[in-house]
Protein backbone atom coordinates (compact mmCIF):
# COMPACT_ATOMS: atom_id res chain seq x y z
CA UNK A 1 0.00 0.00 0.00
CA UNK A 2 1.71 3.36 -1.09
CA UNK A 3 2.55 5.63 1.74
CA UNK A 4 0.13 8.86 2.20
CA UNK A 5 2.99 10.98 3.03
CA UNK A 6 4.61 10.23 -0.68
CA UNK A 7 1.02 12.05 -2.35
CA UNK A 8 2.44 15.40 -1.98
CA UNK A 9 5.74 14.49 -3.12
CA UNK A 10 4.28 13.18 -6.11
CA UNK A 11 2.06 15.56 -6.75
CA UNK A 12 5.30 17.85 -6.36
CA UNK A 13 7.18 15.90 -9.09
CA UNK A 14 4.05 16.10 -11.73
CA UNK A 15 4.16 19.52 -11.64
CA UNK A 16 7.86 19.79 -12.53
CA UNK A 17 7.06 16.97 -15.01
CA UNK A 18 3.94 19.22 -16.94
CA UNK A 19 5.22 20.66 -19.72
CA UNK A 20 4.08 24.33 -19.03
CA UNK A 21 6.20 23.97 -15.93
CA UNK A 22 9.34 22.97 -18.26
CA UNK A 23 8.40 25.36 -20.60
CA UNK A 24 8.20 27.88 -17.76
CA UNK A 25 11.52 27.09 -17.40
CA UNK A 26 12.71 26.93 -20.47
CA UNK A 27 11.51 31.06 -21.13
CA UNK A 28 13.16 31.76 -17.52
CA UNK A 29 16.71 30.34 -19.09
CA UNK A 30 15.97 32.32 -22.02
CA UNK A 31 15.19 35.30 -20.24
CA UNK A 32 18.35 34.71 -17.63
CA UNK A 33 20.90 34.54 -20.48
CA UNK A 34 19.08 37.62 -22.10
CA UNK A 35 19.35 39.34 -18.83
CA UNK A 36 22.40 38.99 -18.30
CA UNK A 37 23.37 40.24 -21.49
CA UNK A 38 21.80 43.05 -20.78
CA UNK A 39 23.49 43.97 -17.28
CA UNK A 40 26.35 42.93 -19.10
CA UNK A 41 25.85 45.55 -21.57
CA UNK A 42 24.50 48.55 -19.29
CA UNK A 43 27.58 47.53 -17.09
CA UNK A 44 29.93 48.59 -20.08
CA UNK A 45 27.79 51.71 -21.10
CA UNK A 46 28.06 52.92 -17.65
CA UNK A 47 31.14 52.68 -17.07
CA UNK A 48 32.17 54.06 -20.20
CA UNK A 49 29.97 56.78 -19.83
CA UNK A 50 31.60 57.55 -16.06
CA UNK A 51 35.16 57.16 -17.13
CA UNK A 52 34.00 59.80 -20.18
CA UNK A 53 32.58 62.02 -17.80
CA UNK A 54 35.48 61.87 -14.94
CA UNK A 55 37.88 62.59 -18.02
CA UNK A 56 36.17 65.28 -19.37
CA UNK A 57 36.55 66.58 -16.15
CA UNK A 58 40.36 65.97 -15.51
CA UNK A 59 40.99 67.35 -18.86
CA UNK A 60 39.17 70.68 -18.07
CA UNK A 61 40.74 71.01 -14.54
CA UNK A 62 44.13 70.25 -16.34
CA UNK A 63 43.58 72.93 -19.46
CA UNK A 64 42.85 75.58 -16.71
CA UNK A 65 45.99 74.90 -14.46
CA UNK A 66 47.98 75.25 -18.25
CA UNK A 67 46.15 78.26 -18.98
CA UNK A 68 47.21 79.23 -15.36
CA UNK A 69 50.83 78.78 -15.94
CA UNK A 70 50.93 79.93 -19.98
CA UNK A 71 49.36 83.36 -18.60
CA UNK A 72 51.93 83.42 -15.29
CA UNK A 73 53.99 81.61 -15.07
CA UNK A 74 55.00 78.80 -12.65
CA UNK A 75 55.11 81.67 -10.17
CA UNK A 76 51.21 81.79 -10.59
CA UNK A 77 50.64 77.44 -10.94
CA UNK A 78 52.01 76.84 -7.28
CA UNK A 79 50.02 78.90 -5.27
CA UNK A 80 46.53 78.01 -7.66
CA UNK A 81 47.91 74.43 -7.03
CA UNK A 82 48.11 74.73 -3.06
CA UNK A 83 44.85 76.44 -2.71
CA UNK A 84 42.86 73.74 -4.54
CA UNK A 85 44.77 70.78 -2.82
CA UNK A 86 43.37 72.94 0.37
CA UNK A 87 39.68 72.57 -1.02
CA UNK A 88 37.47 69.61 -0.78
CA UNK A 89 37.50 69.11 -4.34
CA UNK A 90 37.82 65.44 -5.71
CA UNK A 91 41.02 66.61 -7.88
CA UNK A 92 44.51 65.80 -6.75
CA UNK A 93 47.92 67.14 -8.52
CA UNK A 94 51.45 66.80 -8.74
CA UNK A 95 53.97 69.41 -10.31
CA UNK A 96 57.31 68.08 -10.86
CA UNK A 97 60.53 70.49 -12.59
CA UNK A 98 61.80 69.59 -15.69
CA UNK A 99 64.69 67.54 -13.98
CA UNK A 100 61.69 65.01 -12.32
CA UNK A 101 62.07 67.00 -8.50
CA UNK A 102 58.71 67.48 -6.82
CA UNK A 103 57.64 71.41 -6.65
CA UNK A 104 54.67 70.93 -4.81
CA UNK A 105 51.48 68.06 -4.99
CA UNK A 106 49.11 66.22 -3.26
CA UNK A 107 51.06 63.15 -4.80
CA UNK A 108 54.59 61.79 -3.43
CA UNK A 109 55.34 60.73 -7.03
CA UNK A 110 53.77 60.42 -10.55
CA UNK A 111 51.91 57.48 -11.35
CA UNK A 112 52.92 57.54 -15.14
CA UNK A 113 55.72 55.79 -15.80
CA UNK A 114 58.06 56.11 -18.96
CA UNK A 115 56.49 59.12 -20.12
CA UNK A 116 57.95 60.81 -23.46
CA UNK A 117 56.35 64.21 -23.14
CA UNK A 118 52.92 63.51 -24.88
CA UNK A 119 49.85 63.41 -22.86
CA UNK A 120 49.19 60.50 -21.47
CA UNK A 121 46.22 58.66 -19.12
CA UNK A 122 46.87 56.38 -16.54
CA UNK A 123 44.71 54.50 -14.00
CA UNK A 124 45.93 54.52 -10.53
CA UNK A 125 45.00 54.24 -6.97
CA UNK A 126 44.31 56.50 -4.05
CA UNK A 127 45.28 55.19 -0.73
CA UNK A 128 42.73 56.71 2.06
CA UNK A 129 41.33 55.57 5.45
CA UNK A 130 37.79 53.81 5.14
CA UNK A 131 35.34 53.43 8.15
CA UNK A 132 36.98 52.38 11.19
CA UNK A 133 39.86 53.64 10.29
CA UNK A 134 40.85 50.73 8.01
CA UNK A 135 43.33 51.55 5.56
CA UNK A 136 41.51 51.58 2.15
CA UNK A 137 42.17 52.86 -1.46
CA UNK A 138 40.00 54.07 -4.44
CA UNK A 139 40.04 53.36 -7.83
CA UNK A 140 41.49 57.07 -9.66
CA UNK A 141 42.42 58.42 -13.12
CA UNK A 142 44.83 60.85 -14.41
CA UNK A 143 46.36 62.64 -17.10
CA UNK A 144 50.04 63.77 -17.20
CA UNK A 145 51.38 66.55 -19.92
CA UNK A 146 54.04 68.65 -20.48
CA UNK A 147 53.95 72.88 -19.63
CA UNK A 148 55.78 74.79 -21.76
CA UNK A 149 58.70 75.59 -19.58
CA UNK A 150 59.75 71.65 -19.33
CA UNK A 151 57.56 71.26 -15.99
CA UNK A 152 55.39 68.32 -15.42
CA UNK A 153 52.06 68.70 -14.67
CA UNK A 154 49.85 65.57 -13.30
CA UNK A 155 45.87 65.84 -12.69
CA UNK A 156 43.96 62.83 -11.32
CA UNK A 157 40.56 62.44 -10.02
CA UNK A 158 38.58 59.77 -8.02
CA UNK A 159 36.51 57.65 -9.49
CA UNK A 160 35.58 55.65 -6.94
CA UNK A 161 32.23 57.24 -6.62
CA UNK A 162 31.15 56.20 -10.28
CA UNK A 163 32.13 52.82 -9.56
CA UNK A 164 30.07 52.62 -6.29
CA UNK A 165 27.20 53.95 -8.86
CA UNK A 166 27.95 51.57 -11.50
CA UNK A 167 27.90 48.80 -8.69
CA UNK A 168 24.84 49.80 -7.77
CA UNK A 169 23.04 49.65 -10.96
CA UNK A 170 24.11 46.41 -11.39
CA UNK A 171 23.37 45.15 -8.03
CA UNK A 172 19.58 46.57 -8.43
CA UNK A 173 19.79 44.69 -11.99
CA UNK A 174 20.87 41.30 -10.47
CA UNK A 175 17.95 42.07 -7.61
CA UNK A 176 15.46 42.54 -10.16
CA UNK A 177 16.36 39.17 -12.27
CA UNK A 178 16.14 37.40 -9.23
CA UNK A 179 13.13 38.35 -8.51
CA UNK A 180 11.68 38.00 -12.07
CA UNK A 181 13.39 34.13 -11.95
CA UNK A 182 11.45 33.35 -8.21
CA UNK A 183 8.01 34.95 -9.43
CA UNK A 184 8.50 32.98 -13.30
CA UNK A 185 9.10 29.72 -11.15
CA UNK A 186 6.29 30.26 -8.98
CA UNK A 187 3.62 31.40 -12.04
CA UNK A 188 4.83 28.36 -13.75
CA UNK A 189 4.34 26.28 -10.85
CA UNK A 190 0.80 27.85 -11.12
CA UNK A 191 0.40 27.72 -14.77
CA UNK A 192 1.76 23.94 -14.72
CA UNK A 193 -0.70 23.42 -11.70
CA UNK A 194 -4.11 24.50 -13.44
CA UNK A 195 -2.88 22.46 -16.88
CA UNK A 196 -2.37 19.14 -14.76
CA UNK A 197 -6.06 19.58 -13.30
CA UNK A 198 -7.27 20.25 -16.70
CA UNK A 199 -5.38 17.66 -18.55
CA UNK A 200 -6.03 15.06 -15.42
CA UNK A 201 -9.63 15.68 -16.15
CA UNK A 202 -9.20 14.87 -20.03
CA UNK A 203 -7.10 12.04 -19.46
CA UNK A 204 -9.58 10.42 -16.75
CA UNK A 205 -11.96 10.83 -19.35
CA UNK A 206 -9.98 8.58 -21.97
CA UNK A 207 -9.50 5.91 -19.29
CA UNK A 208 -13.26 5.87 -18.49
CA UNK A 209 -13.96 5.46 -21.96
CA UNK A 210 -10.98 2.88 -22.70
CA UNK A 211 -12.67 0.97 -19.35
CA UNK A 212 -15.94 0.47 -21.68
CA UNK A 213 -17.93 3.84 -20.06
CA UNK A 214 -18.88 5.86 -22.98
CA UNK A 215 -21.06 8.32 -20.89
CA UNK A 216 -17.67 10.04 -19.54
CA UNK A 217 -17.31 13.24 -20.99
CA UNK A 218 -14.75 15.59 -20.58
CA UNK A 219 -15.31 19.42 -18.19
CA UNK A 220 -15.28 22.26 -20.12
CA UNK A 221 -14.66 25.39 -17.72
CA UNK A 222 -16.31 28.10 -20.11
CA UNK A 223 -12.63 29.79 -20.30
CA UNK A 224 -12.77 29.65 -24.37
CA UNK A 225 -9.14 28.58 -24.53
CA UNK A 226 -7.69 25.53 -26.26
CA UNK A 227 -7.84 23.35 -23.51
CA UNK A 228 -11.89 24.19 -23.41
CA UNK A 229 -11.66 23.22 -27.57
CA UNK A 230 -9.99 20.05 -26.79
CA UNK A 231 -12.55 18.99 -24.22
CA UNK A 232 -15.49 20.36 -26.81
CA UNK A 233 -13.55 18.45 -29.66
CA UNK A 234 -13.34 15.20 -27.21
CA UNK A 235 -17.06 15.44 -26.10
CA UNK A 236 -18.36 15.98 -29.50
CA UNK A 237 -16.02 12.81 -30.43
CA UNK A 238 -17.84 10.69 -27.91
CA UNK A 239 -21.15 11.33 -28.19
CA UNK A 240 -20.48 10.78 -32.33
CA UNK A 241 -18.66 7.27 -31.25
CA UNK A 242 -21.69 6.65 -28.70
CA UNK A 243 -24.23 7.02 -31.35
CA UNK A 244 -22.01 5.10 -33.89
CA UNK A 245 -22.05 2.16 -30.88
CA UNK A 246 -25.83 2.48 -30.36
CA UNK A 247 -26.47 2.34 -34.22
CA UNK A 248 -24.47 -0.82 -34.55
CA UNK A 249 -25.52 -2.64 -31.11
CA UNK A 250 -29.55 -1.91 -32.32
CA UNK A 251 -28.62 -2.16 -35.83
CA UNK A 252 -28.94 -6.21 -35.85
CA UNK A 253 -32.39 -6.18 -33.55
CA UNK A 254 -33.99 -3.84 -35.70
CA UNK A 255 -32.89 -5.54 -38.74
CA UNK A 256 -34.57 -8.64 -37.30
CA UNK A 257 -37.19 -7.24 -36.49
CA UNK A 258 -37.97 -5.29 -39.87
CA UNK A 259 -37.19 -8.15 -41.91
CA UNK A 260 -39.62 -10.48 -39.78
CA UNK A 261 -42.58 -9.76 -42.23
CA UNK A 262 -41.44 -9.95 -45.31
CA UNK A 263 -39.64 -13.51 -44.30
CA UNK A 264 -42.65 -14.75 -43.02
CA UNK A 265 -44.22 -14.02 -46.41
CA UNK A 266 -41.73 -15.39 -48.37
CA UNK A 267 -41.33 -18.84 -46.15
CA UNK A 268 -45.43 -18.92 -46.42
CA UNK A 269 -45.27 -18.25 -50.06
CA UNK A 270 -42.52 -21.22 -50.69
CA UNK A 271 -44.39 -23.45 -48.60
CA UNK A 272 -47.73 -23.27 -50.34
CA UNK A 273 -45.62 -23.35 -54.05
CA UNK A 274 -44.34 -26.68 -52.15
CA UNK A 275 -47.79 -28.17 -51.10
CA UNK A 276 -49.39 -27.13 -54.41
CA UNK A 277 -45.94 -29.10 -56.33
CA UNK A 278 -46.94 -31.67 -54.16
CA UNK A 279 -51.03 -32.20 -54.80
CA UNK A 280 -49.90 -31.40 -58.66
CA UNK A 281 -51.85 -28.20 -58.74
CA UNK A 282 -48.69 -25.77 -58.77
CA UNK A 283 -45.93 -24.47 -61.63
CA UNK A 284 -42.42 -25.04 -60.05
CA UNK A 285 -41.15 -22.27 -62.12
CA UNK A 286 -43.72 -20.03 -61.46
CA UNK A 287 -43.07 -20.55 -57.82
CA UNK A 288 -39.44 -20.33 -57.46
CA UNK A 289 -39.85 -16.57 -59.91
CA UNK A 290 -42.19 -15.89 -56.88
CA UNK A 291 -39.44 -16.81 -54.74
CA UNK A 292 -37.30 -14.63 -56.33
CA UNK A 293 -38.94 -12.15 -56.48
CA UNK A 294 -39.95 -12.15 -53.12
CA UNK A 295 -35.97 -12.48 -52.02
CA UNK A 296 -35.44 -9.27 -54.22
CA UNK A 297 -37.86 -7.54 -52.21
CA UNK A 298 -35.97 -8.88 -49.01
CA UNK A 299 -33.06 -7.32 -50.18
CA UNK A 300 -33.98 -4.35 -51.02
CA UNK A 301 -35.69 -3.45 -47.62
CA UNK A 302 -32.18 -5.05 -46.06
CA UNK A 303 -30.07 -2.58 -47.89
CA UNK A 304 -32.49 0.38 -47.18
CA UNK A 305 -32.78 -0.31 -43.34
CA UNK A 306 -29.11 -0.45 -43.58
CA UNK A 307 -28.73 2.61 -45.74
CA UNK A 308 -30.80 4.10 -43.15
CA UNK A 309 -28.99 3.07 -39.82
CA UNK A 310 -25.54 3.94 -41.62
CA UNK A 311 -27.13 7.62 -42.24
CA UNK A 312 -28.30 7.79 -38.40
CA UNK A 313 -25.41 6.64 -36.84
CA UNK A 314 -22.90 8.63 -39.23
CA UNK A 315 -24.34 12.08 -38.45
CA UNK A 316 -23.61 13.54 -42.06
CA UNK A 317 -23.41 12.64 -45.40
CA UNK A 318 -20.19 10.85 -46.26
CA UNK A 319 -18.62 11.56 -48.88
CA UNK A 320 -19.85 14.87 -49.63
CA UNK A 321 -19.30 17.03 -52.65
CA UNK A 322 -20.29 20.61 -53.89
CA UNK A 323 -22.42 20.27 -56.56
CA UNK A 324 -25.36 21.20 -59.05
CA UNK A 325 -28.44 18.74 -58.15
CA UNK A 326 -30.18 20.62 -61.84
CA UNK A 327 -28.04 17.19 -63.49
CA UNK A 328 -29.28 14.91 -61.11
CA UNK A 329 -33.30 15.90 -60.88
CA UNK A 330 -33.10 16.07 -64.67
CA UNK A 331 -31.46 12.54 -65.24
CA UNK A 332 -34.17 11.42 -62.46
CA UNK A 333 -37.27 12.86 -64.64
CA UNK A 334 -35.90 11.27 -67.89
CA UNK A 335 -35.59 7.90 -66.01
CA UNK A 336 -38.75 7.68 -64.68
CA UNK A 337 -40.40 8.98 -67.95
CA UNK A 338 -40.68 5.89 -69.81
CA UNK A 339 -42.18 4.01 -66.62
CA UNK A 340 -44.87 7.09 -66.48
CA UNK A 341 -46.15 6.74 -70.07
CA UNK A 342 -46.66 3.03 -69.72
CA UNK A 343 -48.88 3.90 -66.90
CA UNK A 344 -50.43 6.53 -68.36
CA UNK A 345 -49.34 9.41 -66.63
CA UNK A 346 -47.46 12.51 -67.23
CA UNK A 347 -44.32 13.59 -65.80
CA UNK A 348 -42.74 17.17 -66.49
CA UNK A 349 -39.95 18.98 -64.59
CA UNK A 350 -38.87 22.86 -63.28
CA UNK A 351 -35.36 22.84 -62.83
CA UNK A 352 -33.17 26.04 -61.76
CA UNK A 353 -30.02 25.97 -62.77
CA UNK A 354 -26.79 27.75 -60.46
CA UNK A 355 -27.86 25.99 -57.52
CA UNK A 356 -24.92 24.32 -55.32
CA UNK A 357 -25.35 21.96 -52.83
CA UNK A 358 -22.78 19.78 -50.43
CA UNK A 359 -23.80 16.40 -50.33
CA UNK A 360 -23.24 12.80 -51.35
CA UNK A 361 -24.39 12.35 -55.23
CA UNK A 362 -25.46 8.85 -54.67
CA UNK A 363 -27.48 9.50 -51.44
CA UNK A 364 -29.21 12.54 -53.03
CA UNK A 365 -30.12 10.31 -56.10
CA UNK A 366 -31.50 7.31 -53.96
CA UNK A 367 -33.45 9.79 -52.00
CA UNK A 368 -35.07 11.05 -55.18
CA UNK A 369 -35.54 8.30 -56.93
CA UNK A 370 -37.71 7.07 -54.01
CA UNK A 371 -40.09 10.51 -53.74
CA UNK A 372 -40.60 9.66 -57.75
CA UNK A 373 -41.38 6.22 -57.53
CA UNK A 374 -43.84 6.89 -54.82
CA UNK A 375 -45.55 9.81 -56.70
CA UNK A 376 -45.23 7.11 -59.74
CA UNK A 377 -46.77 4.03 -57.60
CA UNK A 378 -49.86 6.09 -55.88
CA UNK A 379 -50.83 8.29 -58.51
CA UNK A 380 -53.97 6.94 -60.66
CA UNK A 381 -53.91 6.45 -64.66
CA UNK A 382 -54.02 10.21 -66.51
CA UNK A 383 -52.78 11.47 -63.66
CA UNK A 384 -49.65 13.82 -63.43
CA UNK A 385 -46.09 13.95 -61.87
CA UNK A 386 -44.46 17.18 -61.66
CA UNK A 387 -40.22 17.59 -60.44
CA UNK A 388 -39.21 20.90 -59.37
CA UNK A 389 -35.80 22.56 -58.26
CA UNK A 390 -35.99 25.55 -57.03
CA UNK A 391 -34.11 27.96 -54.77
CA UNK A 392 -36.57 29.22 -51.82
CA UNK A 393 -36.57 32.64 -50.28
CA UNK A 394 -34.37 31.71 -47.80
CA UNK A 395 -31.54 30.53 -49.85
CA UNK A 396 -31.99 26.83 -49.40
CA UNK A 397 -32.43 24.39 -52.05
CA UNK A 398 -35.88 22.59 -52.69
CA UNK A 399 -35.96 19.37 -54.43
CA UNK A 400 -39.92 18.28 -54.64
CA UNK A 401 -42.18 15.91 -56.47
CA UNK A 402 -45.63 16.54 -56.97
CA UNK A 403 -48.34 14.19 -57.53
CA UNK A 404 -52.34 14.07 -58.17
CA UNK A 405 -52.85 11.03 -55.90
CA UNK A 406 -54.78 10.04 -53.00
CA UNK A 407 -52.09 12.22 -51.05
CA UNK A 408 -51.59 11.55 -47.00
CA UNK A 409 -53.83 12.63 -44.15
CA UNK A 410 -52.80 15.19 -42.04
CA UNK A 411 -52.97 13.59 -38.86
CA UNK A 412 -50.32 10.43 -40.64
CA UNK A 413 -47.65 12.95 -41.98
CA UNK A 414 -45.56 12.76 -39.08
CA UNK A 415 -46.32 9.12 -38.79
CA UNK A 416 -45.67 7.99 -42.44
CA UNK A 417 -41.61 8.74 -42.33
CA UNK A 418 -41.46 5.69 -40.06
CA UNK A 419 -39.95 2.82 -41.05
CA UNK A 420 -42.22 0.23 -42.26
CA UNK A 421 -45.45 2.01 -41.89
CA UNK A 422 -47.92 1.94 -44.86
CA UNK A 423 -51.20 3.26 -44.63
CA UNK A 424 -54.01 1.84 -45.56
CA UNK A 425 -54.94 2.67 -49.39
CA UNK A 426 -51.47 1.64 -50.13
CA UNK A 427 -51.97 -2.22 -48.71
CA UNK A 428 -52.77 -3.54 -51.74
CA UNK A 429 -49.44 -1.99 -53.72
CA UNK A 430 -45.68 -3.46 -53.58
CA UNK A 431 -43.17 -1.79 -51.22
CA UNK A 432 -42.11 -1.74 -47.76
CA UNK A 433 -43.28 1.30 -46.22
CA UNK A 434 -39.22 2.29 -46.44
CA UNK A 435 -39.05 5.26 -48.70
CA UNK A 436 -39.48 8.25 -47.08
CA UNK A 437 -37.79 6.86 -44.29
CA UNK A 438 -34.65 6.65 -46.18
CA UNK A 439 -35.65 10.24 -47.52
CA UNK A 440 -35.93 11.58 -44.49
CA UNK A 441 -32.57 10.09 -43.02
CA UNK A 442 -30.74 11.61 -46.28
CA UNK A 443 -32.40 15.04 -45.40
CA UNK A 444 -31.39 14.82 -42.03
CA UNK A 445 -27.62 13.59 -42.72
CA UNK A 446 -27.21 16.25 -45.11
CA UNK A 447 -28.54 19.05 -42.71
CA UNK A 448 -31.69 19.36 -44.08
CA UNK A 449 -35.31 18.04 -43.37
CA UNK A 450 -38.01 16.19 -45.59
CA UNK A 451 -41.65 17.87 -45.92
CA UNK A 452 -44.68 16.84 -46.71
CA UNK A 453 -47.34 19.13 -47.75
CA UNK A 454 -50.77 18.72 -50.02
CA UNK A 455 -50.89 18.56 -53.78
CA UNK A 456 -52.73 20.40 -56.13
CA UNK A 457 -56.11 19.30 -54.64
CA UNK A 458 -58.86 16.84 -55.72
CA UNK A 459 -59.90 16.93 -59.03
CA UNK A 460 -61.87 13.92 -61.64
CA UNK A 461 -62.14 11.78 -58.51
CA UNK A 462 -58.74 12.00 -57.89
CA UNK A 463 -56.68 13.96 -54.90
CA UNK A 464 -55.69 15.81 -53.02
CA UNK A 465 -52.22 14.63 -53.83
CA UNK A 466 -48.67 14.71 -52.43
CA UNK A 467 -45.85 17.13 -52.48
CA UNK A 468 -42.77 16.14 -50.92
CA UNK A 469 -40.15 18.11 -50.77
CA UNK A 470 -36.34 17.50 -49.89
CA UNK A 471 -34.73 20.81 -48.27
CA UNK A 472 -31.00 21.55 -48.82
CA UNK A 473 -29.27 23.93 -47.05
CA UNK A 474 -27.79 26.15 -50.34
CA UNK A 475 -23.78 26.69 -50.63
CA UNK A 476 -24.63 29.46 -53.45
Amino acid sequence: MPDERDAPAEGLLRLFRAAPFRLTLLSLALFAFAGAAFMAYVYVAAAGEARRRTDAEIRRESDRLVEVYDRAGLGALNPVLIGRMAGEQRFVYLLLAPDGRKVTGSLAASPVEGFNGQPTWTRFSIAGTGPGGRAQSTPARGLQVRLSGGEILFVGADAGDDREFIVTIVRGLWGAGALVVILGIASGLLVSRNFTQAMTGLTDVISAVRNGDLAARAPVRGAGDELDQLAEGLNDMLDRLDRSMSAHRHAGDAIAHDLRSPLTRLKARLETAMLDMEAGRGDAHQGLRQAIDDTDGVLRTFSAVLAISRLQAAGEAPNAVLFDPAGLVSDMTELYGPLCEDKGLEIASDIASGLTVRGNPAFLAQALANLVDNAVKYTPRGGAVMVRLRRRASGEAEISVTDTGPGVPPDQKERVVDRFVRLENSRNLPGSGLGLSLVAAVAQAHGGRLELGEGPGAYDGSGPGLRAALILPAVA
